[in-house]
């Protein structure tokens, strides 16, 4: 009986580390961003696996059509194949962060491999840009104790998301939007694709469509659009 007993207390905690390895607000591995208190007025979007033509560049003509700056994880094989694209998003503002070079699972991966995941990926950008945020945010939101630990290392800030519109495989608009509406309360951080893991020129036109339609209801409700570190300054001024 003690050894069903304890068998189950393993199991039950296997399943909640492993939970807690992709949980996009899990603590457990170490402190992640992912957004300010539930009374600010700030939204912030984030998006994934860019670089992509044409999806990204059409994102840009709705983010500046509606004088909105957002916060771009990039891979870093696709910064090397359309640096042109990520010079954009940098000419017009917004904000570069790290999304691997190669977009693997990193819970699976040994330091030095994530090591050279994210050096890789910095590389790629910076021959781009140069100077860039020190935003990470892990693949699929995988990471364990040794990934924040080498991302900090190399100076970078693990970024996750508290709510996601659920587009990497392309639903309608309506269905992004209201996957993302069920759940804004105001501080939120939200996760959208500009591009996909598998391959360059993934269609995200649903994407910049439910973006356009999401600014407008937010602004419109009183909400401010600001990037990661605007959110992160604006936690860090209200807590000092």
């Amino acid at each position: 009986m003690l050894g069903s007993v304890l068998s189950a207390a393993g199991l039950a905690a296997a399943v909640s580390a492993g939970y807690q390895s992709m949980a996009p607000t899990g603590q457990w591995y170490g402190q992640t961003f992912v957004g300010t208190n539930k009374q600010s007025k700030q939204l912030g979007l984030t998006y994934d696996d860019g670089p992509n033509d044409p999806h990204t560049l059409h994102l840009l003509e709705v983010l500046a059509k509606h004088d909105v700056r957002a916060t771009f994880f990039l891979i870093g094989r696709f910064v090397e194949q359309r640096p042109d694209i990520v010079r954009e998003l940098a000419k017009a503002g917004h904000v570069i962060g790290n999304h691997t070079f190669s977009h693997p699972q990193l819970i699976f991966k040994p330091g030095a491999q994530v090591r050279d995941e994210l050096l890789q990926c910095k590389r790629a950008i910076s021959d781009a840009v140069g100077e860039h945020s020190n935003l990470f945010r892990p693949p699929f939101g995988g990471r364990r104790p040794v990934t924040l630990r080498v991302a900090r290392e190399l100076g970078l800030e693990p970024v996750m998301w508290n709510i996601t519109g659920y587009d990497w495989n392309a639903p309608p608009a309506d269905h992004i939007e209201r996957k993302v509406t069920a759940r804004v309360r105001g501080g939120d951080l939200i996760l959208l694709h500009d591009g996909g893991h598998r391959a360059f020129g993934t269609d995200r036109s649903n994407t910049v469509r439910a973006t356009d339609r999401l600014i407008a209801k937010y602004k419109a409700a009183g909400l401010e659009f600001v990037t990661v570190p605007e959110m992160m300054a604006k936690q860090i001024s209200v807590g000092s």
